[in-house]
């Protein structure tokens, strides 16, 4: 009976021991199971990063190419007075963008119309811009025409240069309008405004500031600066809107730009414009040294030839400009580099 009560106790001992212990392996074991339907798959710490890195690659890319740009201008007439001067041929402007489903309702009113107000572009019509600017730039009489290096002898002439001989569309010859026509006329202040904005924004096709303007980006840059100066826009504010427009006309060149400023720790939205328009980083070696330390984009295109339509080659020219430049000008004159035309 004693041997039976000590071995009861004894079980009893035994049990109440044992019994706390199961509990808490059952509840451990309960709670990793119930865990596991919470713990990430395997990887998918791999995916999140590459969601995150796409994210912030799409965050970059509204900085820089938001999906339009008010230009804050009236161009008024203006398209009607280049149509009517002939500097712009309008039916052979119509009939450029016949295969690529014509012009579309704004772009017909500011050729034609005389009432037209700020200009918006679009990733669609920036290359439309791009020639209307262009024309205004090649035919608006201005000093820096005349007097700049695109009169250079040294270069033969302006009319071998793609922002010249480059455009097809006008009545004529291209040279007939080469700085003929009064559409704008500048005050002395204005002028030099121009002249001093244009020596400071380059463009990736070549090595030239706008104030050499040899292809059709720099005459179209400088149309712009010109339109702007004469309504008053200040300094700062050429510099935004060029780097805005630059922008939209070169996106693999600036998203990259952005993503080396980036890397140092700078917002798109905080650089300076004009130290980004510089020849240090707009330029066409300015650029390659930038390019040299991130990875570039995928290509947006945009339009680098300097053919009238964008992928049309340019003329020869003893630039070097252009397609077939076998005549390069002196290394001590800034000139025109290739690879500025198709």
């Amino acid at each position: 009976m004693i041997s039976f009560s000590l071995s009861n106790e004894m079980d009893t001992t035994t049990k109440k021991s044992i019994l706390p212990s199961a509990i808490i392996v059952l509840l451990f074991v309960a709670g990793l199971i119930g865990a596991s339907r919470f713990l990430p798959a395997p990887n998918s710490g791999t995916k999140i990063a590459s969601n995150n890195n796409t994210a912030g690659s799409q965050s970059l890319e509204q900085a820089v190419l938001p999906e339009q740009i008010v230009l804050p201008i009236r161009w008024g007439d203006l398209g009607k007075k280049m149509s009517d001067a002939g500097v712009i041929d309008a039916e052979k402007f119509e009939k450029l963008y016949e295969s690529r489903g014509g012009l579309g309702v704004v772009e017909r009113k500011m050729l034609y119309e005389t009432n037209n107000g700020e200009i918006i572009m679009t990733p669609e019509n920036s290359g439309i811009i791009l020639n209307m600017l262009w024309a205004f730039g090649l035919g608006n009489k201005n000093e820096i025409l005349e007097r700049g290096p695109m009169m250079d002898p040294n270069y033969g002439g302006a009319g071998n240069f793609a922002s010249t001989g480059g455009w097809t569309v006008a009545r004529g010859d291209a040279m007939d309008h080469y700085s003929m026509h009064k559409f704008i006329t500048l005050t002395a202040d204005q002028q030099t405004l121009v002249e001093k904005v244009s020596q400071n924004i380059y463009r990736p096709c070549c090595g030239n500031s706008t104030y050499f303007p040899d292809c059709n980006h720099g005459m179209a840059m400088l149309g712009l600066l010109e339109i702007l100066a004469s309504q008053g826009m200040s300094e700062e504010d050429m510099y935004k809107i060029a780097l805005r427009v630059n922008s939209y006309w070169f996106p693999d060149t600036y998203l990259t730009i952005a993503q080396y400023m980036q890397k140092k720790g700078v917002a798109w939205d905080d650089v300076d414009p004009k130290e980004m328009l510089s020849a240090e980083y707009s330029s066409g070696s300015g650029f390659r040294q930038i390019a040299s330390q991130v990875t570039t984009p995928s290509s947006h295109g945009g339009g680098g030839g300097c053919g009238v339509g964008g992928d049309a080659p340019a003329p020869k020219q003893s630039s070097g400009c252009g397609v077939g430049g076998d005549t390069p000008p002196p290394v001590a004159k800034p000139r025109p580099q290739s690879g500025c035309g198709v």
